[in-house]
Protein backbone atom coordinates (compact mmCIF):
# COMPACT_ATOMS: atom_id res chain seq x y z
CA UNK A 1 0.00 0.00 0.00
CA UNK A 2 1.17 3.49 -0.27
CA UNK A 3 2.81 4.61 2.54
CA UNK A 4 5.59 7.41 1.90
CA UNK A 5 3.43 9.96 0.94
CA UNK A 6 0.12 11.31 0.22
CA UNK A 7 -2.56 12.33 2.28
CA UNK A 8 -1.75 10.98 5.60
CA UNK A 9 1.83 13.68 5.64
CA UNK A 10 0.39 16.08 4.71
CA UNK A 11 -2.80 16.84 6.40
CA UNK A 12 -2.09 16.40 10.12
CA UNK A 13 -1.87 19.77 11.19
CA UNK A 14 -5.15 20.25 11.82
CA UNK A 15 -6.15 23.27 14.10
CA UNK A 16 -9.32 23.92 16.18
CA UNK A 17 -10.53 25.78 13.28
CA UNK A 18 -10.84 23.04 11.17
CA UNK A 19 -12.89 21.61 13.87
CA UNK A 20 -14.99 24.68 13.84
CA UNK A 21 -15.93 24.70 10.08
CA UNK A 22 -16.88 21.10 10.83
CA UNK A 23 -19.64 22.14 12.78
CA UNK A 24 -20.67 25.22 11.26
CA UNK A 25 -24.36 25.51 9.79
CA UNK A 26 -24.56 26.73 6.44
CA UNK A 27 -27.61 26.62 4.02
CA UNK A 28 -27.12 23.52 1.88
CA UNK A 29 -29.80 21.92 -0.62
CA UNK A 30 -29.42 18.60 -2.07
CA UNK A 31 -27.81 17.91 -4.79
CA UNK A 32 -29.17 15.61 -7.73
CA UNK A 33 -27.98 12.40 -8.91
CA UNK A 34 -27.49 13.11 -12.70
CA UNK A 35 -29.74 11.91 -15.33
CA UNK A 36 -32.45 9.60 -14.54
CA UNK A 37 -33.85 6.97 -16.52
CA UNK A 38 -36.64 7.21 -18.74
CA UNK A 39 -39.87 6.53 -16.75
CA UNK A 40 -38.74 7.59 -13.60
CA UNK A 41 -41.96 8.07 -11.21
CA UNK A 42 -42.75 11.24 -10.15
CA UNK A 43 -42.21 10.79 -6.02
CA UNK A 44 -44.77 13.41 -4.51
CA UNK A 45 -46.03 13.80 -0.64
CA UNK A 46 -43.43 13.48 1.65
CA UNK A 47 -41.44 11.18 -0.61
CA UNK A 48 -41.10 13.92 -2.95
CA UNK A 49 -37.48 14.82 -1.80
CA UNK A 50 -35.86 11.75 -2.48
CA UNK A 51 -36.77 12.87 -6.24
CA UNK A 52 -33.26 13.16 -7.12
CA UNK A 53 -32.44 8.98 -6.57
CA UNK A 54 -35.32 7.84 -7.92
CA UNK A 55 -35.72 5.42 -10.72
CA UNK A 56 -33.80 2.18 -9.24
CA UNK A 57 -36.99 0.50 -7.62
CA UNK A 58 -36.38 -2.98 -6.69
CA UNK A 59 -32.67 -2.76 -6.83
CA UNK A 60 -30.20 -3.67 -3.68
CA UNK A 61 -27.27 -2.14 -2.60
CA UNK A 62 -24.78 -3.84 0.10
CA UNK A 63 -22.76 -1.94 2.61
CA UNK A 64 -20.04 -3.33 5.07
CA UNK A 65 -18.94 -1.70 7.97
CA UNK A 66 -17.27 -2.12 11.68
CA UNK A 67 -20.67 -0.41 13.17
CA UNK A 68 -22.88 -2.97 15.39
CA UNK A 69 -25.72 -3.25 16.95
CA UNK A 70 -27.01 -1.26 18.84
CA UNK A 71 -25.14 1.68 16.66
CA UNK A 72 -26.30 0.32 13.60
CA UNK A 73 -29.81 -0.25 14.38
CA UNK A 74 -30.13 3.81 14.13
CA UNK A 75 -27.80 3.74 11.12
CA UNK A 76 -30.36 1.94 9.36
CA UNK A 77 -33.21 3.57 10.63
CA UNK A 78 -31.34 7.18 9.34
CA UNK A 79 -31.62 5.86 5.72
CA UNK A 80 -35.61 3.88 5.54
CA UNK A 81 -37.12 6.53 4.53
CA UNK A 82 -34.74 6.69 1.58
CA UNK A 83 -35.39 3.12 0.83
CA UNK A 84 -38.88 3.33 1.04
CA UNK A 85 -39.81 6.22 -1.00
CA UNK A 86 -36.74 5.56 -3.86
CA UNK A 87 -37.10 1.63 -3.55
CA UNK A 88 -33.61 0.88 -3.23
CA UNK A 89 -32.75 -1.62 -0.61
CA UNK A 90 -29.96 -1.33 1.79
CA UNK A 91 -28.30 -4.42 2.46
CA UNK A 92 -26.23 -3.83 5.62
CA UNK A 93 -23.59 -5.86 7.55
CA UNK A 94 -21.65 -5.09 10.36
CA UNK A 95 -18.70 -6.72 11.63
CA UNK A 96 -16.44 -7.06 14.63
CA UNK A 97 -13.43 -8.28 11.60
CA UNK A 98 -14.31 -5.42 9.27
CA UNK A 99 -10.62 -4.15 8.77
CA UNK A 100 -9.51 -7.52 8.29
CA UNK A 101 -12.25 -8.90 6.27
CA UNK A 102 -12.99 -6.01 3.73
CA UNK A 103 -9.56 -6.64 2.12
CA UNK A 104 -10.08 -10.25 1.73
CA UNK A 105 -13.39 -9.56 0.17
CA UNK A 106 -12.10 -7.22 -2.36
CA UNK A 107 -9.19 -9.15 -3.35
CA UNK A 108 -11.63 -11.90 -4.05
CA UNK A 109 -14.09 -10.46 -5.75
CA UNK A 110 -16.69 -10.28 -3.40
CA UNK A 111 -16.51 -6.65 -2.26
CA UNK A 112 -19.41 -4.65 -1.03
CA UNK A 113 -20.78 -2.13 -3.14
CA UNK A 114 -20.02 -0.11 -0.07
CA UNK A 115 -17.51 0.38 2.80
CA UNK A 116 -17.81 2.95 5.48
CA UNK A 117 -14.08 3.09 6.61
CA UNK A 118 -12.94 4.66 9.66
CA UNK A 119 -8.97 4.60 8.50
CA UNK A 120 -7.97 6.94 5.82
CA UNK A 121 -4.87 5.03 6.06
CA UNK A 122 -7.16 1.55 4.84
CA UNK A 123 -8.81 3.57 2.28
CA UNK A 124 -5.33 4.10 0.93
CA UNK A 125 -4.84 0.04 0.58
CA UNK A 126 -8.57 -0.34 -1.10
CA UNK A 127 -7.29 2.70 -3.22
CA UNK A 128 -4.17 0.35 -4.27
CA UNK A 129 -6.52 -2.80 -5.11
CA UNK A 130 -7.83 -0.49 -7.99
CA UNK A 131 -11.16 -1.15 -6.75
CA UNK A 132 -12.46 1.75 -5.02
CA UNK A 133 -14.55 3.61 -7.65
CA UNK A 134 -14.47 7.60 -7.54
CA UNK A 135 -17.54 9.37 -6.29
CA UNK A 136 -20.06 10.13 -8.82
CA UNK A 137 -20.19 13.84 -9.87
CA UNK A 138 -23.34 14.66 -7.31
CA UNK A 139 -21.31 13.44 -4.17
CA UNK A 140 -18.27 15.50 -5.24
CA UNK A 141 -20.75 18.56 -5.60
CA UNK A 142 -21.41 18.71 -2.32
CA UNK A 143 -17.66 19.27 -1.28
CA UNK A 144 -18.61 22.46 -0.39
CA UNK A 145 -20.16 20.98 2.89
CA UNK A 146 -16.97 19.34 4.52
CA UNK A 147 -14.42 21.97 5.39
CA UNK A 148 -10.98 21.02 2.89
CA UNK A 149 -9.32 18.67 5.29
CA UNK A 150 -11.76 15.88 5.81
CA UNK A 151 -12.11 15.69 2.23
CA UNK A 152 -8.54 15.34 2.23
CA UNK A 153 -8.62 12.29 4.88
CA UNK A 154 -10.98 10.99 1.83
CA UNK A 155 -8.45 11.27 -0.79
CA UNK A 156 -5.10 9.33 -1.67
CA UNK A 157 -2.97 10.81 -3.44
CA UNK A 158 -4.23 14.43 -4.07
CA UNK A 159 -7.75 11.92 -5.85
CA UNK A 160 -10.64 12.14 -3.82
CA UNK A 161 -12.25 8.36 -3.12
CA UNK A 162 -14.66 8.92 0.21
CA UNK A 163 -17.42 11.13 1.31
CA UNK A 164 -16.80 11.74 4.70
CA UNK A 165 -19.46 10.55 7.20
CA UNK A 166 -19.24 11.08 10.87
CA UNK A 167 -17.25 12.68 13.28
CA UNK A 168 -16.53 12.56 17.37
CA UNK A 169 -14.71 13.16 19.94
CA UNK A 170 -12.33 10.45 21.55
CA UNK A 171 -10.86 12.51 24.69
CA UNK A 172 -13.70 11.88 27.19
CA UNK A 173 -13.61 10.26 30.27
CA UNK A 174 -16.94 8.46 31.48
CA UNK A 175 -18.48 8.43 34.66
CA UNK A 176 -21.45 8.47 37.29
CA UNK A 177 -22.36 11.48 38.98
CA UNK A 178 -24.13 10.33 40.92
CA UNK A 179 -21.35 7.94 42.46
CA UNK A 180 -18.60 10.66 42.97
CA UNK A 181 -21.35 12.61 44.74
CA UNK A 182 -21.95 10.39 47.01
CA UNK A 183 -18.27 9.55 47.65
CA UNK A 184 -17.40 13.88 47.38
CA UNK A 185 -15.29 13.43 44.35
CA UNK A 186 -14.76 16.29 42.25
CA UNK A 187 -14.37 15.91 38.20
CA UNK A 188 -10.35 16.41 37.48
CA UNK A 189 -9.09 19.10 35.07
CA UNK A 190 -5.47 18.38 35.73
CA UNK A 191 -3.53 15.07 34.46
CA UNK A 192 -2.42 15.06 38.18
CA UNK A 193 -5.85 15.69 39.65
CA UNK A 194 -6.88 12.66 37.63
CA UNK A 195 -3.49 10.57 38.65
CA UNK A 196 -4.52 11.71 42.51
CA UNK A 197 -8.22 10.85 42.57
CA UNK A 198 -7.38 7.26 40.82
CA UNK A 199 -5.41 6.47 43.56
CA UNK A 200 -7.75 8.10 46.27
CA UNK A 201 -10.52 5.76 44.59
CA UNK A 202 -8.16 2.83 44.81
CA UNK A 203 -7.19 3.27 48.52
CA UNK A 204 -10.98 3.63 49.64
CA UNK A 205 -11.07 -0.10 48.64
CA UNK A 206 -14.97 -0.62 47.43
CA UNK A 207 -14.23 -0.37 43.62
CA UNK A 208 -11.69 0.13 40.91
CA UNK A 209 -11.18 3.95 39.53
CA UNK A 210 -11.07 2.36 36.16
CA UNK A 211 -12.94 -0.41 34.09
CA UNK A 212 -11.57 -0.64 30.13
CA UNK A 213 -12.00 -2.88 27.27
CA UNK A 214 -10.16 -3.42 24.22
CA UNK A 215 -11.51 -6.17 22.62
CA UNK A 216 -13.30 -6.04 19.17
CA UNK A 217 -13.12 -8.93 17.01
CA UNK A 218 -10.00 -8.68 14.55
CA UNK A 219 -9.86 -5.11 15.64
CA UNK A 220 -8.81 -6.30 19.22
CA UNK A 221 -6.79 -3.31 20.96
CA UNK A 222 -7.89 -0.39 18.97
CA UNK A 223 -8.67 1.71 22.15
CA UNK A 224 -5.68 0.57 23.37
CA UNK A 225 -4.00 2.89 20.60
CA UNK A 226 -6.25 6.19 21.63
CA UNK A 227 -4.58 6.08 25.09
CA UNK A 228 -1.50 6.40 23.36
CA UNK A 229 -2.30 8.82 21.00
CA UNK A 230 -4.33 10.82 24.22
CA UNK A 231 -0.98 11.11 26.46
CA UNK A 232 1.26 11.62 23.44
CA UNK A 233 -1.12 14.35 22.24
CA UNK A 234 -1.46 15.80 25.75
CA UNK A 235 1.96 15.68 26.69
CA UNK A 236 4.45 16.58 23.86
CA UNK A 237 1.90 18.50 21.35
CA UNK A 238 0.83 18.21 18.27
CA UNK A 239 4.32 18.59 16.29
CA UNK A 240 5.69 15.39 17.87
CA UNK A 241 2.53 13.90 17.02
CA UNK A 242 2.20 14.65 13.58
CA UNK A 243 5.69 13.32 13.03
CA UNK A 244 4.86 10.31 15.29
CA UNK A 245 1.73 9.72 12.54
CA UNK A 246 3.94 9.94 9.49
CA UNK A 247 7.05 7.60 10.96
CA UNK A 248 9.76 10.10 11.21
CA UNK A 249 9.72 10.06 15.48
CA UNK A 250 9.79 6.22 15.69
CA UNK A 251 7.57 3.68 18.00
CA UNK A 252 10.66 3.28 20.30
CA UNK A 253 11.43 6.78 20.26
CA UNK A 254 11.96 8.76 23.71
CA UNK A 255 8.56 10.46 23.93
CA UNK A 256 6.91 7.66 22.74
CA UNK A 257 8.09 5.00 25.19
CA UNK A 258 7.35 7.85 28.00
CA UNK A 259 3.59 7.99 26.88
CA UNK A 260 3.32 4.60 26.82
CA UNK A 261 4.95 3.94 30.23
CA UNK A 262 2.44 6.77 31.28
CA UNK A 263 -0.31 4.84 29.57
CA UNK A 264 1.84 1.63 31.66
CA UNK A 265 1.25 3.40 35.21
CA UNK A 266 -1.82 4.26 34.12
CA UNK A 267 -4.05 1.97 32.79
CA UNK A 268 -1.54 -1.50 33.55
CA UNK A 269 -2.07 -0.48 37.72
CA UNK A 270 -3.35 -3.75 38.89
CA UNK A 271 -4.35 -1.70 41.87
CA UNK A 272 -6.74 0.25 39.64
CA UNK A 273 -8.39 -1.84 36.90
CA UNK A 274 -10.31 -3.64 35.94
CA UNK A 275 -13.69 -3.02 37.95
CA UNK A 276 -15.98 -5.91 37.76
CA UNK A 277 -13.76 -7.71 34.89
CA UNK A 278 -10.73 -8.64 36.88
CA UNK A 279 -6.72 -8.26 36.26
CA UNK A 280 -4.70 -6.20 34.11
CA UNK A 281 -5.04 -9.10 31.41
CA UNK A 282 -8.99 -9.13 31.20
CA UNK A 283 -8.81 -5.70 29.42
CA UNK A 284 -7.77 -7.54 26.33
CA UNK A 285 -10.52 -10.15 27.09
CA UNK A 286 -13.81 -7.39 27.30
CA UNK A 287 -15.22 -6.40 24.69
CA UNK A 288 -15.09 -1.91 24.27
CA UNK A 289 -18.91 -2.72 23.93
CA UNK A 290 -19.51 -3.72 27.49
CA UNK A 291 -16.51 -1.79 28.94
CA UNK A 292 -18.03 0.71 30.85
CA UNK A 293 -20.72 -1.30 32.60
CA UNK A 294 -19.38 -1.77 35.78
CA UNK A 295 -19.90 2.28 36.49
CA UNK A 296 -23.41 1.64 36.21
CA UNK A 297 -23.01 -1.51 38.85
CA UNK A 298 -20.48 0.40 41.20
CA UNK A 299 -17.57 -1.81 40.66
CA UNK A 300 -15.61 0.82 38.56
CA UNK A 301 -15.70 4.72 38.60
CA UNK A 302 -14.18 5.82 35.04
CA UNK A 303 -13.50 4.60 31.38
CA UNK A 304 -11.75 6.37 28.71
CA UNK A 305 -13.80 6.16 25.64
CA UNK A 306 -15.35 8.06 22.61
CA UNK A 307 -18.31 10.04 22.10
CA UNK A 308 -20.04 7.02 19.70
CA UNK A 309 -19.90 4.89 23.23
CA UNK A 310 -23.09 6.81 24.63
CA UNK A 311 -24.70 3.98 22.41
CA UNK A 312 -23.35 1.28 24.50
CA UNK A 313 -24.85 2.76 27.57
CA UNK A 314 -27.96 0.26 28.05
CA UNK A 315 -32.24 1.41 27.17
CA UNK A 316 -33.28 4.33 29.82
CA UNK A 317 -29.88 5.63 31.07
CA UNK A 318 -30.01 8.94 32.04
CA UNK A 319 -26.72 10.55 30.38
CA UNK A 320 -26.47 14.46 31.25
CA UNK A 321 -24.58 16.32 34.18
CA UNK A 322 -27.46 14.94 36.99
CA UNK A 323 -27.79 11.56 35.09
CA UNK A 324 -26.45 8.24 35.61
CA UNK A 325 -23.93 8.86 33.14
CA UNK A 326 -22.33 11.33 31.97
CA UNK A 327 -18.53 12.36 30.65
CA UNK A 328 -15.85 14.79 31.03
CA UNK A 329 -12.83 15.64 28.90
CA UNK A 330 -9.95 14.00 29.24
CA UNK A 331 -7.28 16.45 30.91
CA UNK A 332 -3.44 16.96 29.33
CA UNK A 333 -0.64 15.53 30.54
CA UNK A 334 1.48 18.35 30.18
CA UNK A 335 -0.55 21.74 31.50
CA UNK A 336 1.58 23.52 28.23
CA UNK A 337 -0.51 21.54 26.01
CA UNK A 338 -4.00 23.76 25.76
CA UNK A 339 -6.88 21.66 25.48
CA UNK A 340 -5.51 18.46 23.70
CA UNK A 341 -8.71 17.19 21.51
CA UNK A 342 -8.55 13.52 19.83
CA UNK A 343 -10.85 12.60 17.10
CA UNK A 344 -12.11 10.34 14.45
CA UNK A 345 -14.57 10.23 11.49
CA UNK A 346 -15.63 7.76 8.48
CA UNK A 347 -15.74 7.42 5.46
CA UNK A 348 -18.03 6.47 2.66
CA UNK A 349 -16.26 4.27 -0.45
CA UNK A 350 -17.79 2.68 -3.38
CA UNK A 351 -16.57 -0.51 -4.98
CA UNK A 352 -19.22 -0.16 -7.55
CA UNK A 353 -20.39 2.20 -9.76
CA UNK A 354 -24.41 1.05 -10.46
CA UNK A 355 -26.85 4.19 -10.67
CA UNK A 356 -28.69 2.73 -7.60
CA UNK A 357 -25.14 2.70 -5.72
CA UNK A 358 -24.42 6.09 -6.78
CA UNK A 359 -27.75 7.05 -5.65
CA UNK A 360 -26.83 5.87 -2.36
CA UNK A 361 -23.59 7.52 -2.31
CA UNK A 362 -24.81 10.78 -3.34
CA UNK A 363 -27.59 10.49 -0.28
CA UNK A 364 -25.36 9.84 1.89
CA UNK A 365 -23.08 12.51 1.03
CA UNK A 366 -25.71 15.57 1.83
CA UNK A 367 -26.58 17.41 5.02
CA UNK A 368 -30.25 16.35 4.64
CA UNK A 369 -29.53 12.85 5.47
CA UNK A 370 -26.85 13.37 8.15
CA UNK A 371 -29.80 15.10 9.77
CA UNK A 372 -32.17 12.64 9.98
CA UNK A 373 -28.95 10.33 11.44
CA UNK A 374 -28.38 13.13 14.20
CA UNK A 375 -32.09 12.71 15.04
CA UNK A 376 -31.86 9.09 15.50
CA UNK A 377 -28.52 8.52 16.46
CA UNK A 378 -27.22 10.03 19.87
CA UNK A 379 -23.55 10.20 20.46
CA UNK A 380 -22.94 10.46 16.56
CA UNK A 381 -21.41 13.93 15.04
CA UNK A 382 -21.72 14.98 11.27
CA UNK A 383 -18.70 16.11 9.25
CA UNK A 384 -21.62 17.91 7.04
CA UNK A 385 -21.55 21.64 7.55
CA UNK A 386 -24.99 21.80 6.29
CA UNK A 387 -26.53 20.79 9.34
CA UNK A 388 -28.25 22.87 11.00
CA UNK A 389 -26.49 23.20 14.53
CA UNK A 390 -29.68 23.66 16.05
CA UNK A 391 -30.26 19.82 15.67
CA UNK A 392 -27.83 18.41 17.92
CA UNK A 393 -29.88 18.54 21.11
CA UNK A 394 -28.45 14.97 22.46
CA UNK A 395 -25.96 16.37 26.05
CA UNK A 396 -23.16 14.28 24.73
CA UNK A 397 -23.01 15.62 20.96
CA UNK A 398 -23.49 19.26 22.38
CA UNK A 399 -20.43 18.62 24.78
CA UNK A 400 -18.78 17.37 21.64
CA UNK A 401 -19.32 19.98 19.85
CA UNK A 402 -18.04 22.33 22.94
CA UNK A 403 -14.50 20.84 22.30
CA UNK A 404 -14.33 19.88 18.44
CA UNK A 405 -15.10 23.59 18.03
CA UNK A 406 -12.62 25.40 20.57
CA UNK A 407 -10.61 27.87 19.34
CA UNK A 408 -7.63 27.45 21.81
CA UNK A 409 -7.54 23.57 21.20
CA UNK A 410 -5.12 21.66 20.12
CA UNK A 411 -7.18 19.18 17.66
CA UNK A 412 -5.79 15.73 15.68
CA UNK A 413 -7.17 13.38 14.11
CA UNK A 414 -6.83 9.49 15.47
CA UNK A 415 -3.29 8.16 14.93
CA UNK A 416 -3.66 4.80 14.50
CA UNK A 417 -6.14 5.68 11.47
CA UNK A 418 -3.95 7.95 9.45
CA UNK A 419 -1.33 5.33 9.79
CA UNK A 420 -0.46 2.97 7.01
CA UNK A 421 -3.12 -0.03 7.31
CA UNK A 422 -0.58 -2.39 8.57
CA UNK A 423 0.49 -0.95 11.50
CA UNK A 424 -2.49 1.51 12.50
CA UNK A 425 -4.71 -1.19 11.51
CA UNK A 426 -2.38 -4.28 11.95
CA UNK A 427 0.55 -5.06 13.92
CA UNK A 428 -0.12 -2.27 16.33
CA UNK A 429 -3.46 -3.49 17.37
CA UNK A 430 -1.75 -6.95 17.47
CA UNK A 431 1.17 -5.84 19.31
CA UNK A 432 -0.78 -3.30 22.21
CA UNK A 433 -3.42 -6.79 22.67
CA UNK A 434 0.10 -8.78 23.63
CA UNK A 435 1.18 -5.85 25.95
CA UNK A 436 -2.04 -6.02 27.49
CA UNK A 437 -2.99 -9.62 27.18
CA UNK A 438 0.64 -10.93 28.00
CA UNK A 439 2.28 -7.75 29.79
CA UNK A 440 4.65 -8.03 27.03
CA UNK A 441 7.09 -5.34 28.02
CA UNK A 442 6.76 -1.20 26.46
CA UNK A 443 9.99 -1.52 24.57
CA UNK A 444 9.07 -5.03 22.99
CA UNK A 445 5.73 -4.01 21.55
CA UNK A 446 7.21 -0.46 20.26
CA UNK A 447 9.97 -2.58 18.66
CA UNK A 448 7.28 -4.96 16.82
CA UNK A 449 5.38 -2.30 15.59
CA UNK A 450 8.87 -0.17 13.82
CA UNK A 451 9.49 -3.37 12.71
CA UNK A 452 6.25 -3.64 10.40
CA UNK A 453 6.46 -0.04 8.92
CA UNK A 454 6.01 -0.49 5.40
CA UNK A 455 10.00 0.62 3.59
Amino acid sequence: MHSSTGPRRRVLAVGAATALALLAGCSNSTSGNGPQPSGTPTLAGDCAPYQAYAGHSGTTVTMFASILSPESDSLQKSWAKFSSCTGIKISYVGSNDFESQLPVRVSGGTAPDLAIIPQPGLLAQMVKTGKVVQPPAATVANEAKWSAVWKTYGSVNGTFYAAPMSANMKSLVWYSPKAFAAAGYTVPTTWADLMSLSDKIAKAGKNKPWCGGIGSGTATGWPATDWVEEVVLGKYGGDVYDKWVSHQIKFSDPQIIDAMNVVQGWMHNPAWVNGGYGDVASIASTTFQDAGAPILTGKCSMLQQASFYEAQWPKGTKIGPDGDIWAFHLPSANPAITTPVEGGGEFLAAFSARPEVQAVQNYLSTAEWATSRIKVAPGWVSANQGVDPSVYTDPVDQLSAKYLTDPSATFRFDASDLMPAAVGSGQEWKSFTSWFAQNQSVTKTAADIDAAWPQ
